[in-house]
């Protein structure tokens, strides 16, 4: 149907979550067909970030910077810490506007089944960040699921020992919820209402 430059468009587009080959083969037509108002626009953007985006070294999360931008924002309470999943649930919690603490990106969550460990994820400078850096609550925002709970509590025993306050989520996550599908309001609900965490020792 079309040259093999077009054909790498497609298949590139077909493998970003949400798309297949019909709606990447309507985007790339969409692309091609406003070429100065899209297309030109959208490589300069990917250009810029395939060069200058990289992760924080604090706290996990994307930006031009490192620090980024939320670890060097003074007017964020820094003795708050929310332990996330994914940059998308960073973002998510961000868009709902109720949390003014700091984060905690894991890269992941533990996972017999896809052999995630803790050597896995950023389990360890979460741990040294929580009892060195003035934390005196830690919010677990790992979702509902399964392995979300599991990473939840394996994080908590290891805090057992601190002084630091351990809360998660709470009304609004439904069981099997992922944190970025979730609306604002949900996500503001479930902020507000966040409860001690089971292994906390309170």
């Amino acid at each position: 149907m079309a040259g093999p430059a077009i054909e790498r468009l497609i298949q590139t587009l077909a493998r970003l979550p949400g798309f297949g080959p019909r709606s990447a083969r309507r985007a790339a037509l969409a692309l091609i067909k406003k070429r100065s108002a899209l297309l030109t626009p959208l490589v300069q953007a990917l250009t810029d970030v395939a060069e200058r985006v990289r992760f924080c070294s604090v706290c996990g999360n994307v930006d031009t910077d490192d620090p980024c931008v939320l670890c060097t924002d003074s007017r964020r309470d820094s003795s708050v810490l929310c332990v996330v999943r994914e940059v998308a649930d960073l973002w998510a919690l961000e868009r709902s506007g109720a949390f003014r603490g700091r984060y905690h990106v894991l890269g992941g969550v533990l996972s017999a089944l896809d052999g995630v460990g803790p050597d896995d994820l950023r389990l360890e400078s979460l741990i040294v960040r929580a009892e060195t850096s003035g934390v005196r609550e830690v919010v677990l925002a790992l979702g509902a699921t399964v392995e979300g709970q599991t990473t939840a509590h394996a994080i908590a025993e290891r805090l057992k020992e601190t002084r630091v306050h351990i809360s998660a989520l709470a009304h609004g996550v439904p069981v099997g919820g992922e944190l970025d599908y979730l609306d604002d309001g949900t996500l503001l609900t479930a902020l507000r209402a966040r409860r001690p965490f089971a292994n906390s020792g309170e």
